[in-house]
C-alpha cells in the first residue's frame, strides 16, 4: 500500500539527524526555483497570489534556493497535517517504512519521499513559467508524474491511500489513476444534531494523524485503517464504501 499526503504552506528550520535522499525531480524544482529567482518581488505577489510581504520572504528563499540547508520532506512541513503526524518523534524503523511507503505532493518538487531533503519555499498550482511552457504548475507536472505514481502503486500492491487533497489531484492525470489502481480516501466527519460534517482544521489533523497511525503500525492493507481513533474519531461501518471508509466524530 503506497499513501499519497499533500505538503503544507507553512514550513520551518529544524535540526534533523535523519539522513537525506535526493528527490526524484530535484533537476525540475532546481529550473523551476531558478526561474521563480528571475522575478521581481511584484511578479512573485501575483505569480503566488500572496501578499507582498510574503513575496519578499520568498524573493529571499529562492535566491538562496540552491544554498540553503537541506531538511527531510516530512520534518520541514509544518501544516496542521504535520502538527498531527508529529515526524520527528516517529522511530527509525517507521522512518524506514515511510520512504518505502509514502509519497509528498508537492507543486515545486512533484513528488517527495519523506526523507528527502528540500528547503524552504512556496510555490502555488496556478504559477506560469516559461519552466513550465506556460501551462500552470501543476498541468505542467502532470505528464511527468502521472505514470511514476501509478508504477510505484502497481509495483507495491495497487493500492494507494489517497490522503492528499482535491488539490493535488491536478498534478495527475487523476481518471487514469482511478482507473489503474484502487484507491481508498478516507473521509472524516463531526455528528451534530445529528448531521454529517466536514471540518477543514479536523480532516487535515485527522489525515495527518492517520498517516502517523500507519507508519507506526507498518499497516499494509487497508482494512486495517478502521482501527484508527483520534480526538474522538472513530470508524463508521455503517456509511460509507470500501473505497471511501468514513470516520466520525460525535460532538452531540
Amino acid at each position: 500500500m503506497q499513501i499519497l499526503l499533500a505538503n503544507a504552506k507553512i514550513m520551518r528550520n529544524v535540526d534533523s539527524p535523519n539522513p537525506i535522499s535526493t528527490p526524484e525531480w530535484q533537476s525540475v524544482a532546481n529550473a523551476l526555483a531558478t526561474e521563480m529567482s528571475t522575478l521581481s518581488v511584484e511578479d512573485l505577489a501575483k505569480q503566488l497570489d500572496c501578499s507582498k510581504a510574503l513575496a519578499a520572504e520568498n524573493w529571499l528563499r529562492y535566491q538562496q534556493f540552491h544554498d540553503a540547508k537541506k531538511l527531510p520532506a516530512l520534518m520541514a512541513y509544518h501544516g496542521q497535517a504535520y502538527k498531527h503526524l508529529r515526524a520527528q518523534t516517529l522511530s527509525a524503523e517507521a522512518l524506514e517504512f515511510a520512504q518505502q511507503h509514502l509519497w509528498i505532493t508537492c507543486f515545486l518538487y512533484g513528488l517527495l519521499r519523506p526523507l528527502d531533503g528540500i528547503v524552504p519555499y512556496r510555490m502555488e498550482h496556478c504559477v506560469k513559467l516559461e519552466t513550465t511552457h506556460n501551462l500552470p504548475v501543476n498541468r505542467f507536472w502532470k505528464d511527468l508524474l502521472t505514470d511514476a505514481l501509478i508504477e510505484s502503486v502497481k509495483a507495491d500492491d495497487g493500492i494507494l491511500l489517497h490522503l492528499s487533497t482535491e488539490e493535488y489531484e491536478h498534478l495527475f492525470d487523476w481518471n487514469r489513476v482511478g482507473q489503474e489502481v484502487k484507491v481508498i480516501q478516507p473521509l472524516f466527519y463531526v455528528r451534530r444534531d445529528g448531521k454529517l460534517k466536514m471540518q477543514a482544521v479536523w480532516a487535515k489533523s485527522c489525515r495527518g494523524a492517520m498517516v502517523r497511525y500507519v507508519l507506526e503500525n507498518k499497516l499494509l492493507f487497508p482494512d486495517e485503517i478502521a482501527g484508527f481513533e483520534y480526538e474522538g474519531f472513530r470508524f463508521d461501518p455503517t456509511i460509507g464504501d470500501e473505497t471511501h471508509p468514513i470516520f466520525v466524530r460525535d460532538d452531540d
